[in-house]
């Protein structure tokens, strides 16, 4: 299924607000970041919009072994960067699937379809930054989705 992410929805345009923003340094270990877990796929929140003058949102995507991800899909407005830290991940960008290993570089253009899934027997993470910020938005409805969908 293909299906495309608008941020111009109303229930959406409300940031979300943290006790850091965009004028002070965030320094944060591994684990840390605001954690959504989503099925088989786990998120962590490094630095989003309020934290970046709405410029770009980091994130950090892990993936159990041999589980799908989010799902064929593109962003109108928005390119994404991904940039492997473990484990083998496979892309769909445009009508192309790829294997991309840890220390792969990946920029997609806004209105490119693309998706990620893991195929292999070990647990797989990719470092994401969504530009501009804006795309943790989605994630209480993303979450609440994969709760009633399992």
């Amino acid at each position: 299924m293909l299906y495309k992410i608008n941020f111009e929805l109303d229930i959406y345009k409300a940031k979300m607000k943290h006790k850091n923003d965009h004028t002070e340094a965030l320094i944060l270990t591994e684990g840390q970041g605001r954690i959504y877990n989503c099925g088989t796929m786990t998120a962590i929140f490094k630095a989003d919009e309020n934290e970046t003058n709405e410029k770009y949102s980091v994130s950090e995507w892990w993936l159990e072994e041999n589980s799908d991800g989010p799902g064929a899909h593109s962003h109108e407005d928005n390119d994404e960067i991904f940039y492997m830290l473990e484990g083998t991940i496979s892309f769909l960008v445009g009508e192309k699937w790829i294997d991309a290993s840890k220390g792969t570089f990946l920029r997609i253009p806004a209105n490119t379809t693309h998706d990620f899934k893991n195929k292999t027997d070990k647990k797989a993470g990719v470092l994401n930054f969504f530009i501009p910020g804006g795309f943790e938005r989605n994630m209480p409805s993303i979450v609440e989705w994969f709760e009633e969908n399992q």
